[in-house]
């Protein structure tokens, strides 16, 4: 038996790691975040705590009283709840106040670090989940059309740049013209924005990891709603990136995206 504390935030992400993590025997001790994570998670934690994503002092406390060590990062929070309901304690406003970026990296690199001088450290957030890391090669039974493979090479390159910037992880492809860019509004508004430009013209989905070497947060997901937003926006193609895409709901989803005729690809990484 393996124990974690998960701070945890919305999507099927947390509940999925919950789920295995009760088939291993594993206790985990779940914080989640108020506004962010679903109330099922109480169920399937072993002790279950609730805090506003303000709250760093509090998240240290309950990880020391629950004598936690290692922690995963699991589920998202809303770029824009970060910005718009963030009221943070007097800890998180000293660690933003010396951050020279605001984005993801120097945020959570921040929180990290600060656990870190706690003695409780930040894990692979998928170390329940790997099953459900995308695999290399199609993943469905359709394989991309010469259209496809070259939006979706397309997209990567821009994709890659702009991941690399903290910007987003997706973007929308239609005939080799960047349509879109996944910015705080995330990758189901963005494909929908992308829907009204093209006037009913096919899209490919493109996502894409950074080139990190470890998978502690920022994790790319896509899933059942991923798949019926392609369906509802006309998207053909799903390009992940293999080995670092979590795909939730693995089977369902590729199973959908079969019926739909959506292909997906798992892509090596770029070098």
């Amino acid at each position: 038996m393996s124990r974690y504390g998960m701070i945890a935030g919305n999507g099927r992400f947390p509940l999925l790691a919950l789920e295995t993590a009760r088939k291993l025997g594993d206790e985990i001790v779940v914080i989640g975040i108020q506004g962010e994570a679903a109330p099922e998670i109480e169920s399937l934690a072993a002790r279950c705590y609730w805090i506003s994503i303000g709250q760093l002092s509090r998240l240290i406390e309950i990880l020391k009283q629950e004598r936690i060590a290692d922690v995963i990062m699991a589920g998202q929070v809303k770029h824009a709840s970060i910005f718009s309901s963030i009221q943070p304690d007097l800890r998180l406003f000293k660690l933003l106040a010396s951050l020279r970026e605001k984005n993801t990296d120097a945020l959570i690199g921040g929180i990290a670090k600060v656990l870190a001088d706690e003695g409780i450290r930040l894990v692979d957030s998928t170390v329940l989940l790997k099953p459900l890391l995308a695999g290399a090669g199609v993943l469905t039974k359709r394989k991309p059309s010469s259209d496809e493979e070259k939006d979706a090479r397309y997209g990567r390159r821009i994709a890659t740049a702009l991941a690399e910037l903290d910007v987003g992880q997706s973007v929308v492809v239609c005939d080799r013209a960047c349509v879109a860019v996944e910015a705080m509004e995330g990758t189901d508004a963005m494909l929908r924005r992308a829907a009204a430009l093209v006037n009913g013209r096919p899209l490919r989905l493109v996502k894409v990891s950074r080139r990190r070497k470890h998978l502690l947060f920022d994790v790319p997901v896509a899933g059942l709603t991923t798949i019926e937003t392609m369906q509802e926006t006309g998207a053909t193609l799903l390009s992940v990136d293999a080995g670092s895409t979590l795909l939730l709901d693995r089977e369902e989803m590729i199973e959908r995206a079969n019926a739909a005729g959506i292909a997906i690809v798992g892509n090596p990484d770029l070098q």
